[in-house]
């Protein structure tokens, strides 16, 4: 790492330390996007490749929102990571494709420190507003199970920092639930008064929701007990909205719905998003998408790619200072709009509306072919 990098490692770090919900100027992202950007075009190949395909370079690019966004299929395609992808501390991949597992989005983390310190930051001040240490309740893989799964070391690095002995995991890689073992850790909870912090999927709440009905089982846990879901809706045979889901979890835990809060991740990102804080969170239908202070989101012009103002309904780029040695702008695949206080996701970009990133990921193709 060149003394540069690690200078602006180190501001990074420090931004981070100061919270998720700290202020932070335009003006003073721009100056840290830009450098970060400067930093990514001199020591990512693929990416500088890409960007000068596209015409542009730090000199060209005289704000942070003119920085080029890469698809998220590209981490299919190229190792987009500064100095190589070689002694990486971590990789993350996405889950397999129809293409096969061997076509997943690959993310390189040279160095974990930033990852780590943004995963910490923005679950500490969403799940645990209030300070309190629980057992922490996985449905999420242990992470010597899924090592390259980017929730799975998420999980474990908040149940070593933040739970305590008489938390544990109960899901295997599959999805398997351990019923007996969960019920048993949930009525020892009751029985403490202990409260509990649940995380896990939202598919794998819709199975154990499943299960709870089926059996008749019902819990009371403990006022203070919290759940983070992420992911999609999906169960056996139906799709389940998040009103539904939460209304089953308060019905089945007695965990109330302002006590859920929904944490949003990309395997190509080093920071979360979340919709709300433990204990005061809003009704569903009434939630946004929360960035930390170090991210900026657009939506933007499915042709195009150029932003949008806030309200209109486009494909959705995220740009995250933390992902420092990787690509910091992101352009998703996904459809939403954003507000003053952050964005909703509408679904994925098909056909059409996902023309300018299609364009975009010829684009990296030719340049890394040359």
């Amino acid at each position: 790492m060149t003394d540069h990098a690690a200078d602006l490692r180190a501001e990074l770090l420090a931004l981070i330390a100061a919270g998720p919900l700290a202020p932070l100027s335009d003006g003073e992202f721009d100056r840290l996007a830009r450098a970060v950007f400067a930093h990514q075009f001199a020591c990512n190949t693929p990416y500088r490749l890409f960007c000068e395909r596209r015409g542009m370079s730090p000199d060209a690019v005289a704000h942070w929102t003119r920085i080029p966004a890469v698809p998220t299929d590209a981490f299919k395609a190229a190792a987009l990571v500064c100095g190589g992808a070689e002694g990486a501390q971590a990789v993350f991949r996405t889950s397999g494709t129809t293409a096969g597992r061997e076509r997943r989005g690959t993310h390189y983390l040279p160095d974990l420190a930033l990852y780590d310190a943004a995963l910490r930051a923005g679950f500490s001040a969403h799940l645990l507003p209030d300070g309190a240490r629980l057992p922490v309740i996985s449905l999420v893989p242990h992470p010597r199970e899924m090592a390259d799964s980017s929730l799975s070391h998420m999980a474990g690095a908040v149940v070593a920092d933040y739970g305590t002995e008489r938390g544990g995991w109960f899901v295997s890689p599959d999805g398997g639930i351990d019923h007996a073992g969960l019920d048993r850790a949930l009525r020892g909870a009751e029985e403490r008064g202990e409260p509990v912090c649940i995380l896990g999927t939202a598919f794998a709440f819709v199975h154990w929701m499943d299960g709870l009905r089926e059996s008749g089982t019902r819990y009371r846990l403990p006022p203070g007990s919290r759940l983070m879901d992420t992911g999609g809706f999906k169960g056996r045979s139906r799709e389940v909205t998040r009103e539904e889901l939460y209304a089953g979890l308060q019905d089945r835990t007695g965990i109330g719905a302002a006590w859920c809060v929904n944490e949003y991740g990309m395997t190509e990102m080093s920071s979360q998003f979340y919709d709300g804080v433990a204990g005061a969170a809003r009704a569903p239908a009434e939630r946004l998408q929360g960035g930390a202070a170090w991210v900026r989101t657009q939506a933007t012009d499915p042709e195009t790619l150029l932003p949008l103002p806030h309200g209109e309904v486009g494909v959705l780029r995220h740009i995250d200072l933390a992902n420092l040695n990787s690509v910091l702008a992101i352009q998703t695949a996904d459809l939403g709009f954003t507000t003053p206080d952050g964005f909703r996701v509408l679904g994925r970009a098909t056909g059409a509306e996902a023309r300018g990133c299609s364009i975009a990921m010829d684009d990296l193709l030719r340049a890394i072919a040359r």
